[in-house]
């Protein structure tokens, strides 16, 4: 059985169509739809972050009201750009609010993507050290936190308030969060890299490299690199592999409407420029529900994860993209043997 979860990116503006034309349009059908979801069976809810646009950003609020509105499903991000963050203060904010959620925190990290902003995280007040790239910054922050979240030792204590001067952990810590931190993977070297650190695997529609391979065998190939990196540093346990998917099924007028026309431009991947390099861009899935299942059922990728993370149209409301989930469960993961 694979697991299946949403990801939205929470973008809210005011244009024709839009159902979500405010931030808290954004934020609070958020909610709502994880709500929905956990209703409908779906097994985790995930939220995109981006600083500087007017999409989802400090993303701990958030997964924490989600967390007080539902029981089962699990939670996450998809991914937190690691260059904005303040290790240590986000290890408190992690640990909340995976007890409010007792235990369902999946945290997706990463050293970020192309964003609106010239150098976002410096406004913030990060920069890298010296020497250092912006991915060299991200990674020392993952570890920082990694290591708070895991209970180590982080400040010495004043003696006159504890008797003693050894080093004080973060508080609250959570049990079993640090096995649940996950690296927004986008070619095969960061994938190997993230199962030498022991931490699970998200990989998204988007892969920083281009071989000429489809998509999904490049991304299956990214996959089997992560999974021989986790076992040759002697991990224990079976890591995590998640992949993101746009899958449409035409199954109602409305659905036909919104998508049927995006149906034959989208069905192949894209190859582009990004940050000076050639990328892959994976192609989307729309169609009716058997031509859906033919189609994933060849994307090695997805049969090599154990969970797929379906991007949902958020700006179209929450009644809308809990019926574009119960489709997919009820229309496409059963021919699949997802379900």
């Amino acid at each position: 059985m694979k697991k299946i979860g949403f990801l939205s990116f929470g973008h809210y503006q005011a244009v024709p169509g839009s159902l979500v034309r405010t931030a808290p349009d954004a934020l609070l059908q958020t909610v709502e739809l994880a709500v929905a979801a956990e209703e409908l069976g779906v097994d985790g809810a995930s939220v995109r972050v981006h600083h500087f646009a007017r999409q989802l950003a400090s993303p701990f609020p958030l997964l924490a009201a989600m967390a007080a509105r539902t029981s089962r499903i699990e939670l996450g991000t998809g991914v937190i750009d690691m260059r904005y963050e303040n290790p240590l203060y986000m290890a408190e904010e992690a640990a909340i609010t995976d007890l409010i959620s007792n235990g369902r925190l999946q945290l997706g990290l990463s050293r970020g993507s192309p964003e609106t902003a010239l150098r976002g995280a410096e406004a913030f007040g990060h920069l890298p050290g010296p020497g250092q790239s912006d991915a060299d910054d991200a990674r020392e922050r993952t570890a920082q936190f990694r290591r708070a979240i895991g209970g180590a030792g982080i400040a010495a204590a004043n003696p006159q308030f504890t008797g003693h001067s050894n080093l004080l952990a973060i508080e609250p810590q959570s049990p079993g969060l640090s096995e649940r931190i996950w690296w927004g993977s986008g070619s095969r070297a960061t994938a190997k890299w993230t199962g030498e650190q022991g931490m699970n695997l998200m990989s998204s529609t988007l892969l920083t490299e281009d071989t000429g391979a489809d998509f999904g065998d490049l991304q299956a190939e990214q996959i089997g690199i992560f999974r021989r990196a986790w076992a040759d540093a002697g991990h224990p346990g079976t890591p995590r592999v998640s992949v993101s998917r746009s899958i449409m099924p035409l199954v109602t007028e409305q659905d036909r409407r919104f998508f049927g026309l995006r149906a034959q431009a989208d069905n192949r991947d894209q190859v582009g420029n990004l940050d000076g390099g050639l990328a892959r861009f994976g192609k989307s899935y729309i169609g009716e529900p058997d031509l859906l299942v033919e189609q994933l059922a060849q994307d090695a990728a997805v049969a090599a994860a154990d969970t797929v993370l379906l991007t949902v149209p958020n700006q179209l409301g929450v009644d809308y993209n809990a019926q574009l989930l119960d489709s997919v469960l009820r229309f496409v993961a059963p021919g699949l043997g997802w379900r």
